[in-house]
């Protein structure tokens, strides 16, 4: 159905959906989480507020406090899904053809919204911690980043996925970077992808510590919140094996898993973490390697789609593994963090972007190259040189147009050529040489009589004397 309403008044309301919408969305179901928790546990509702609160701002990646105590692991699903939200209102808002005014305030609303919830959240969390105690008021400074890092990712996806191609055309950049950007998706679903099922397989084949982790309780309510717990931060566990797959490490505490070394430790009893490998360390472990090739060569593929000269085609790959690079490095930094008692959780980030560099770009090259992604430079042809023209003399034309013209009557005439005389070859004993016939005379008709004495003059016509004066 066509919307009838003025410009003006489209516009508002998509800054609005964009402004408020994720975040009040976000709300809503955290509320009714917090609130069905609160009567399941037939608590009464004392900090509700507070608690709701600390769970919109855990959304973004804000640490929160408990008893001392801080909670920076935090899950990675709910911050994807934040980030997707923000990246889907933005791009149904930004028209190709709009200007960079319209796009600033579509920017300005996707952080503004936010950046007012939070204060607001910090606010409400403040009051709260006054009954009770143990809830502590993050950092400002830090809720305030997570929520604008946060939002402006999705903000960027949004509109660069509308203005990506217009951008590069304004500031004059090579349109092949706009494929970097596909080929650094390809890679990172392909990684993660295989990452993902492999925890699966792990998981199949832990299966028995998984049953005991869930025995730590015996409530339904308590096994039900275990498992929404588990797929909250199964994001996490999968950076983790995406880790391990490019032959970096990941570490809960003093545990530490890569495909080389395990090193055990406690661990958190939660059921996904029933997927980390146990000592001994068997040689299956090291098969994970292949899923970093795996993904090296997604890359490569996409790469290779549109061929281009071998130095742009290596730059090409370059970005697109550079880009993939730090798209990890930001994922493994944002999974990770304190986790009490247990200590630091995380991957190595010295070496987990570097690693997933060399695989992206190392098989990515052999890829790119067998895929027929690089293409020759044609051959340059040399003009053929020019044939040299004769140039008129000018000072011969001047002369010849400066000359007099002759005049016709000073030349002399030309005198008749003198016939031959023929005696002197009779004289000579020779004979002469014979005559043509003169031309035949045209035999003329007789003339009528009648007419004959029409032209006779008699004596009487002729008068005898003089006219009379």
């Amino acid at each position: 159905m066509e919307d009838k309403r003025p410009v003006g008044a489209r516009q508002a309301r998509d800054l609005v959906r964009i402004a408020f919408g994720p975040s009040l969305v976000a709300l809503v179901v955290i509320a009714a989480v917090t609130l069905l928790q609160l009567v399941i546990a037939n608590s009464d509702m004392t900090g509700t507020l507070g608690a709701i609160a600390s769970m919109w701002l855990a959304v973004h990646q804000v640490p929160i406090s408990i008893a001392g105590h801080q909670l920076a692991v935090l899950p990675l699903l709910p911050v994807l899904l934040m980030v997707w939200g923000t990246a889907r209102t933005t791009a149904h808002a930004t028209s190709p053809r709009a200007s960079w005014f319209v796009t600033r305030w579509i920017v300005a609303s996707a952080l503004g919204g936010p950046l007012l919830f939070a204060a607001i959240a910090l606010a409400v969390i403040h009051d709260a911690s006054s009954v009770i105690t143990e809830l502590q008021t993050p950092s400002a400074l830090r809720a305030f980043s997570g929520v604008l890092a946060v939002h402006g990712i999705g903000a960027l996806i949004g509109v660069g996925s509308k203005l990506g191609w217009r951008t590069l055309g304004a500031l004059r950049l090579p349109l092949w970077l706009g494929d970097t950007v596909r080929a650094a998706t390809a890679g990172l679903l392909a990684l993660l992808g295989l990452s993902g099922a492999v925890t699966a397989v792990s998981l199949v084949v832990h299966w028995g510590t998984m049953h005991e982790l869930y025995a730590v309780t015996d409530s339904l309510f308590g096994q039900l919140s275990l498992t929404l717990l588990s797929a909250l931060y199964a994001p996490n566990v999968i950076i983790g094996t995406s880790a391990v797959a490019v032959g970096s490490s990941a570490h809960i505490g003093f545990a530490t898993f890569s495909s080389f070394t395990v090193f055990g430790g406690d661990i958190p009893a939660l059921p996904i973490l029933a997927a980390v490998p146990t000592p001994p360390l068997g040689p299956v472990w090291v098969a994970l390697l292949i899923v970093g090739a795996a993904a090296g060569v997604a890359v490569g593929q996409q790469c290779a789609n549109r061929p281009l000269p071998w130095p742009a085609a290596m730059a090409k790959l370059a970005v697109a593994s550079l880009l993939a690079a730090v798209t990890m490095v930001v994922l493994g930094f944002a999974g990770g963090g304190q986790l009490g008692n247990f200590g630091e959780v995380g991957v190595d980030q010295s070496t987990f972007g570097p690693a997933v560099f060399f695989w992206f770009f190392g098989i990515g090259a052999v890829t790119v190259v067998m895929a027929g992604g690089v293409r020759r430079r044609p051959k340059k042809v040399k003009p053929p040189e020019p044939v040299p023209v004769a140039q008129p003399n000018l000072q011969d034309d001047d002369e010849a147009l400066t000359a007099p013209i002759p005049d016709m009557a000073d030349e002399p005439e030309p005198e008749p050529e003198a016939e031959p005389d023929r005696r002197a070859d009779v004289d000579a004993g020779g004979e002469p040489e014979p005559q043509p016939p003169p031309p035949a005379q045209p035999v003329r008709p007789a003339p009528d009589l009648e007419d004959l004495e029409d032209l006779m003059v008699v004596d009487d016509d002729i008068e005898t004397g003089p006219p009379e004066r």
